[in-house]
């Protein structure tokens, strides 16, 4: 088989990831609603509350996948063999993280009332043990299938990678459909995840081995060098804690404060937050081995570069999609979700707000840890997670579903746009004020859409997915249109032309 060239490969890949969260999200859009009518609200919230503590198991992987692309870019400067080392130093590590998260499940189950609190009730508890078993099973598997992925990754091989990542996002709500009918329930849901997991896994496995020919050495792991991978990779491990909080926290407290349905309503604010997250990292993933290659070579104009051009990307769409949601989410989420589901849209309109700054910077994240100081970032971030908790508390307890919301937000945006602004320019040395100033430029491309979205809530007040539709439709066309010809520089609409021409011409 001919081998695809790096620059094919990252061009691809990029294109694959946009189609791959455009599939997932559109998936995910239809296939939810029915999803929702058939479990009802209390056995969706049960469904969210074990994922989301489940999710907590994840945190023993101890950030080592996050730090591969670095010690895989320096083993490969050095040799072969050395690249072999580092293999069989993570598949090691990865089988015990395995078999760690499948002890800590045992333990989990015969405990069910305990950790998820006493608004269950006994049915409840009985499918949540149930659920257990398969989503434990789930993420003990992800260990071991993130050094493969990695792997993958740092070889640029990105078109197997998203089409395999394609694949999972097109089956899983096709298997899980029938077997919703058929009344397997959220049941059947995590047996299909788990399933596919399995198949994904060993998919990784054999095109790592056959294809890329991965090698794996037992023979020169020293002690010094797991010092010196924990040492790295701990405040990545802290980051993670962090986001385990930021995400998966307030699902857990309204849980124990509220019950299932308060659970199932922050939860669907909660995936439209996640299809967001997803858009934002396609691009910058693409990016890593070249981040990670541009900090050996220490040429930082170079990185500016980079950090520029995978913003500015990144804000056409992220732009779209939050200023898109402003105006078209409510009546979007009462006719997708229905009508119980009407805070869903505050809180997800909160979310999307305060995470476009982080998000149009994430590839900055990267950057932080291919120069090895993403430490600071760490601690601060654990800080605010902390201050997350304190405030989410007495906001749940007044407010529900939405105070859990506005706690996530006020610290969300004291690291993210606050303090990380401060620490890219001051620490890292990246040009934040070139940075938004390239990125500020989409401001005047953004003033015809925005006018026609208040008009659109003037005047159409009929809720109807043909009204929604059309409104969405001329919104876009109208964005792609005003941000090419008012919010582009020159050169940038003329690069965009140039690629147009060529893929016409092909």
């Amino acid at each position: 088989m001919k081998k695809i060239s790096e620059k094919t490969q990252m061009s691809m890949g990029v294109v694959l990831s946009y189609i791959t969260e455009f599939v997932g999200i559109a998936s995910g859009l239809l296939y939810t609603p029915v999803m929702l009518s058939i479990l009802g609200t209390s056995e969706y919230g049960l469904y969210q509350l074990v994922y989301s503590t489940v999710s907590y198991l994840s945190l023993i992987g101890l950030g080592f996948s996050s730090s591969y692309q670095r010690f895989y870019a320096r083993a490969k400067n050095e040799s072969r063999d050395e690249v072999g080392n580092l293999n069989g130093m993570f598949i090691l590590a990865f089988s015990v993280m395995s078999l760690i998260c499948l002890i800590c499940g045992a333990f989990m189950l015969p405990n069910t009332e305990l950790i998820f609190g006493s608004n269950l009730t006994t049915a409840e508890l009985e499918k949540s043990k149930i659920l257990l078993v398969f989503l434990i099973i789930n993420m003990s598997l992800t260990f071991p299938n993130s050094l493969f992925t990695s792997y993958i990754t740092a070889n640029k091989e990105f078109v197997f990678q998203r089409v395999i990542i394609l694949a999972e996002r097109i089956m899983n709500p096709f298997i899980c459909l029938p077997l919703l009918l058929l009344g397997y329930g959220s049941v059947g849901m995590v047996v299909v995840s788990t399933s596919l997991t399995v198949i994904a896994f060993f998919s990784n496995i054999f095109y790592c081995m056959k294809r890329l020919k991965m090698n794996f050495s037992f023979k020169n792991i020293h002690l010094s060098k797991f010092k010196e991978l924990f040492g790295f990779t701990f405040f990545i491990f802290l980051n993670q804690i962090v986001n385990q909080v930021n995400w998966n926290i307030d699902k857990y407290l309204l849980g124990r404060f509220y019950g299932t349905t308060a659970v199932a309503i922050y939860s669907v604010g909660g995936q439209l937050r996640g299809y967001f997250s997803q858009f934002s990292s396609s691009i910058s993933n693409v990016f890593i081995p070249q981040v990670n290659q541009i900090v050996v070579e220490n040429d930082n104009k170079k990185l500016d570069e980079v950090f520029i051009k995978v913003g500015k990307i990144q804000s056409y769409v992220i732009f779209l999609i939050v200023t898109g949601f402003t105006f078209f989410g409510e009546m979007f989420i009462y006719l997708w979700a229905g009508r119980d589901y009407t805070e869903s849209f505050y809180i997800a309109l909160m979310l999307f707000i305060v995470l476009v700054v982080p998000y149009v910077q994430n590839l900055g994240i990267e950057i932080q840890r291919a120069k090895n100081k993403h430490r600071t970032r760490s601690v601060v971030y654990a800080i605010m997670a902390v201050l997350n908790v304190l405030l989410s508390i007495p906001l749940i307890k007044l407010y529900g579903a939405i105070g859990a919301a506005v706690g996530t937000v006020i610290s969300l945006f004291l690291c993210n746009v606050v303090f990380m602004n401060f620490y890219y320019s001051r620490y890292i040395g990246l040009n934040i004020k070139l940075f938004w100033k390239e990125i500020l430029r989409i401001v005047p491309g953004l003033i015809l859409p925005v006018a026609f979205g208040v008009v659109f809530n003037l005047v159409f007040k009929n809720e109807s997915w043909i009204t929604l539709i059309m409104g969405i439709a001329c919104y876009v066309l109208l964005y792609c249109v005003s941000v090419f010809l008012l919010g582009m520089k020159s050169d940038d609409r003329k690069a965009i032309l140039s690629a147009v021409k060529k893929k016409i011409k092909r």
